[in-house]
């Protein structure tokens, strides 16, 4: 999986360090929702059920597989 540095340093925050690389792949792959934000990075969604189906969102850099975030979006909507 390929990330960029300011990945690698939000991902040893306490709340991040749960966060596993399947199931980012899994959103990488399998999206329920997409949105391409202002400066092309790329938002994706999926419910994880082995999070009490919370809502992982996945943030992509324009070139659709380097991941710039990760993190359970307690605001999601559908």
């Amino acid at each position: 999986m390929k990330t960029t540095k300011y990945f690698q340093v939000t991902r040893v925050r306490p709340d991040r360090e749960i966060i596993k690389d399947e199931w980012i792949q899994h959103v990488v792959q399998f999206p329920e929702k997409e949105r391409i934000q202002a400066d092309a990075r790329i938002r994706r969604w999926a419910r994880i059920e082995g999070m009490e189906n919370r809502y992982l969102r996945v943030i992509l850099l324009p070139d659709g597989e380097t991941v710039h975030n990760a993190f359970f979006d307690r605001g999601y909507k559908q």
